[in-house]
């Protein structure tokens, strides 16, 4: 490690240009990979309404759908309005009453169930359904989106997943560089707090800025990520790496008083540091890479790139920071004083020889209200619930149950040879339905609707392809709830019992499946990121109890996290549910390994269970407070610009998280060591000295107690 260290600071000015440079790529990279704004997007392949998706893309040449609505258009208009829509680009077809029609049968002699698909309650209303011919995360779908509305004005709104996803982009491309920035002005005013030099916050922002162009550019090689990554993983990554420079700084500054010479001295705190942050930083990638066993793959994409994150900050912080810092090093002295903000550790240190075990009972019993909000936490699957309110597609989504009584259309794909009779059978059934509006297809317009002379090829093949028929279906329940789940379930039911292979596809179906999937991610992450780090720390500290008490402390954090949103009654996304916990646990785990690190050394050092704890807690508890403060200020800003609750609410969770996991380290693990120190010392390795030196205390005490009794 020390020779990598003096490598560092011999070869400093050319890591200085090698860095620079390699910006150059790392931008292109970014500025060449491709943001995902759907999040259905990422679930499984091989489920079947993904599947659905594939069909209806590739057998009927439509991606992405979405409803028009709107208000005040006469007949005429609707044909114009049609006619424009159809050609813009992207537009694969548009179904309207006037279009299936050409306008020759008046809205008043339709069918009173018919009327009501294409006209609001009120009649002054109406709808066009209209497909896109590319994905609904796709750059051409969303360019077309912005296109229909252009092209339509103000007086029709665009209902859709697609819809939302291009309004999710706008919002995200407008606020990300300002959160950042908030991020990194409140890190720099935390940093300057709590450092003794101003220009050493600068230097450790700056190096963890290139870091985080370096992550943001390598996932070209993905090819993609989505934008919930794309929007945390800069402030997450400033958050959690910030503690990497802390150490190195410290260290550099500590082995100054041993070694005169300073390029001597930042070649041993490289080489420290090297070896204490990779233990440290295993955690953390570790909790990251739990994310990427969940079946939802969006865990996979937000795995991946925050654990790069973290290795590129471990790799920045011994070889590009030690550089900076040396040649900076006039500056950073010019720039010391003297004002630096810190806790109070002798008195805490202090307070833990007498009242550790009070501590230790009010914290243990705070599990009780911590477990019961965490279990009943609340959280939501609508996309749309997570944007601001007066977003058009928001808007229109309220216009279409408002007007329409509708709150999502999705699709039957049925064999294309299946009999006219019993396709209306099922759709007749499908209509009994509670909560349905309407069951449409080819063979209920046609005859119903439209005479067959009337409708013409161009639109019947809307409905049919050489293999399947398309059946549209409208509910008047909102995406994601029981009543709408428990109607995806008889829907399907009655669709299997006609034809097993048919399929249904569309919103509601997939957070259906989106819901199911995560309530078994958000175990499977929990056991894995749990077990991960207990198995790490295990292997790092050499104990079998350690990690049970660690892993117990920091998960009363989250808990107590999690469970403010319930007391609090917040409704949380359901993506803020299961990453939140993973993150923290791997972020913060770091507080308590660093505190039982220094008490276990004192303790093999011969200091007995109260000294080796104080003096763990005395030189440890502002290190916790700089680094808890610190990821606070990275997430914080955030939490509170942002609209998208998506991204507001786990950026808040995550804050409020680093300052329960540093009060909960600090209070409750020193009591937690003093207690269970007997049975530490004898299920650790190295700290066998430690059971002797007790030995023969008791065996002495032992002996005088005789002594005095003859």
């Amino acid at each position: 490690m020390l020779r990598f260290g003096k490598g560092v600071v011999k070869h400093r000015r050319l890591i200085l240009i090698l860095s620079v440079l390699l910006l150059i790529p790392a931008v292109i990279g970014f500025l060449n990979t491709r943001i995902n704004y759907d999040i259905l997007y990422y679930l499984p392949d091989e489920i079947e309404t993904m599947k659905g998706q594939d069909i209806l893309l590739n057998d009927f040449g439509k991606g992405a759908y979405g409803i028009f609505v709107c208000d005040g258009l006469s007949t005429a208009d609707q044909i114009k309005l049609e006619e424009k829509v159809s050609k813009v680009e992207h537009v694969a077809s548009v179904i309207c009453y006037s279009s299936l029609t050409g306008g020759e049968i008046p809205a008043d002699m339709l069918p009173g169930n018919i009327k009501d698909i294409f006209y609001s309650k009120d009649g002054k209303g109406c709808l066009m359904f209209i497909f896109f011919d590319s994905t609904s995360s796709s750059e051409e779908t969303m360019k077309a989106i912005k296109d229909v509305r252009a092209v339509a004005g103000k007086q029709c709104l665009l209902s859709s997943m697609a819809a939302v996803v291009t309004d999710t982009k706008d919002l995200v491309q407008e606020q990300t560089p300002v959160y950042t920035a908030i991020a990194v002005a409140l890190a720099l005013l935390v940093l300057m707090l709590t450092m003794d030099s101003y220009i050493v916050p600068v230097l450790f922002l700056a190096d963890i800025g290139m870091t985080i162009v370096y992550n943001l550019g390598s996932n070209f090689i993905a090819g993609e990520m989505s934008f919930i990554t794309m929007a945390l993983v800069a402030i997450l990554q400033l958050g959690v790496t910030m503690d990497y420079s802390i150490f190195l700084y410290h260290s550099f500054v500590e082995q100054q008083t041993i070694y005169g010479d300073k390029e001597e001295a930042m070649a041993h705190a490289v080489a420290a540091t090297l070896t204490s942050v990779t233990g440290s930083s295993l955690t953390t990638i570790a909790g990251f890479l739990a994310m990427c066993f969940m079946t939802f793959t969006l865990g996979l994409d937000m795995g991946i790139v925050m654990a790069k994150g973290v290795i590129f900050g471990v790799i920045g912080c011994v070889t590009i920071l030690p550089s900076m810092i040396l040649a900076c090093d006039k500056a950073v002295e010019k720039t010391r004083h003297r004002f630096t903000l810190k806790l109070p550790s002798k008195g805490l240190a202090g307070f833990f020889e007498k009242g550790y075990i009070p501590a230790a009972i009010i914290l243990l019993l705070l599990w009780i209200p911590a477990v019961f909000g965490y279990s009943r936490i609340n959280v939501y699957y609508k996309l749309d619930n997570s944007l601001p309110e007066d977003l058009q597609c928001v808007q229109a989504n309220k216009a279409l149950e408002a007007g329409y009584d509708m709150n999502s259309v999705c699709m039957i794909l049925a064999d294309a040879n299946q009999p006219a009779k019993e396709t209306k059978k099922m759709l007749e059934d499908i209509k009994k339905i509670d909560g349905v509006e309407f069951a449409i297809g080819l063979d209920s317009l046609q005859g119903s609707l439209v005479p067959d002379d009337i409708m013409t090829f161009d639109k019947a093949k809307d409905f049919k392809s050489d293999k399947y028929k398309l059946l549209l279906i409208s509910s008047k329940y909102q995406v994601a709830t029981d009543e709408a789940n428990a109607q995806c379930d008889e829907i399907n039911g009655i669709v299997k019992s006609y034809d097993k292979n048919a399929m249904f596809i569309g919103e509601a179906p997939a957070t259906k499946d989106l819901i199911n999937m995560t309530d078994r991610d958000f175990k499977v992450v929990s056991a894995v990121s749990i077990g991960a780090i207990f198995i790490l720390i295990m292997v790092v500290l050499k104990s079998v109890t350690i990690p049970v008490i660690l892993v117990t402390v920091v998960e009363l954090a989250i808990y107590l996290n999690m469970s403010i949103s319930y007391f609090s009654g917040t409704t949380l996304p359901f993506i803020a549910s299961i990453c939140v916990g993973t993150i923290q646990l791997g972020a913060t785990i770091d507080y308590a390994i660093l505190m039982t690190t220094r008490y276990k050394t004192e303790r093999i050092a011969g200091q007995d269970r109260k000294p080796a704890v104080k003096t763990a807690v005395e030189t440890s508890v502002n290190s916790v407070f700089s680094s808890a403060l610190g990821f606070f200020a990275a997430t914080i800003g955030c939490a509170f610009y942002s609209n998208i609750d998506l991204i507001a609410s786990i950026c808040k969770l995550l804050a409020r998280g680093a300052l329960l996991s540093m009060v909960v380290v600090i209070l409750l693990l020193p009591a937690l060591l003093l207690i269970f120190d007997p049975v530490i010392i004898r299920t650790t390795a190295g700290m066998k000295c430690c059971v002797e030196r007790e030995k023969e205390k008791h065996n002495q005490k032992r002996a005088g107690g005789m002594a005095h009794q003859a």
